[in-house]
């Protein structure tokens, strides 16, 4: 980053500080007159009581994503951007190599009519599209359940089977190992294709190289990533391989970015 930028930065940041500060201080001298409002502290883990999320070390968890108490996710797996994973009167176990992409919320359930409460378990190699809702549900290793779908207490997800976008699966039902259920309420549409199983895995596969970028360009300072936009612009016009969304496929020596350069100015 340049010195100017990151002096007008720094005296940003400072203003910002301050501006808060003078609120607090402001609130304290008008005591129980006083209006304070309760600034964001949004925590991508958070303790609830005596229960914490228990995340392995490379799992890929979105800057907004919420894992909140009795949430245990296994490694390679990745929970995405506005996620909710609510372990508070019960467990979520979610395994290895997993995706739940964006906007998806996972809960529990702490009473039901037929039986005590209800986990979610979320198996290995299970793709979960966007915006879903889990609830007390179990889906068994190399599943896919599609975008939009909602499952309710009970239901059970088979290995390689696949619950199609926008399905409601009411309580209790069992969707079989090779079948495709879609609808509102959920039924039998078709067996899948061995193509289509195929699939699964790939899919899993795919969101696990994707949110290793994620994870590693998340964890980059302001400096590092303003250096390395202005050094992969120098070749965005020199590379046949380059792609605007992905960056170089294939990054060449003189395409790496110096140490130097990302640390910027000592």
């Amino acid at each position: 980053m340049g010195s100017v930028r990151k002096v007008v930065y720094t005296v940003g940041f400072w203003i910002r500080e301050t501006g808060q500060a003078l609120d607090r201080l402001g609130c304290r001298l008008q005591g129980n007159y006083g209006f304070q409002e309760q600034l964001s502290r949004h925590r991508t883990l958070m303790n609830l009581v005596d229960k914490a999320p228990n995340v392995h070390k490379d799992v890929f968890v979105a800057p907004s994503a919420a894992l909140v108490g009795d949430v245990k996710v296994g490694h390679g797996s990745s929970i995405w951007y506005g996620c909710v994973l609510r372990g508070d009167v019960n467990s979520i176990t979610v395994g290895s190599g997993t995706n739940i992409q964006d906007h998806t919320l996972v809960h529990v359930a702490k009473t039901k009519v037929s039986r005590s409460a209800l986990p979610t378990i979320i198996g290995s190699n299970v793709t979960i599209g966007h915006s879903a809702l889990l609830h007390g549900c179990t889906i068994d290793d190399e599943a896919f359940v599609g975008m939009g779908a909602t499952l309710l207490d009970g239901v059970v997800v088979e290995k390689n089977a696949m619950v199609a976008a926008g399905a409601l699966v009411t309580p209790d039902t069992r969707i079989p190992s090779g079948e495709v259920w879609g609808g509102n309420p959920a039924r039998f549409l078709r067996k899948l294709t061995d193509e289509e199983i195929a699939f699964f895995a790939q899919s899993a596969s795919n969101y696990a190289n994707l949110a290793r970028t994620h994870f590693t360009e998340n964890a980059k300072g302001l400096d590092e990533s303003e250096a390395e936009k202005l050094f992969r612009k120098k070749f965005s016009g020199q590379s046949n391989d380059y792609n605007p969304y992905a960056g170089v496929r294939e990054i060449l020596p003189e395409q790496v970015v110096p140490e130097a350069a990302t640390r910027g100015p000592q």
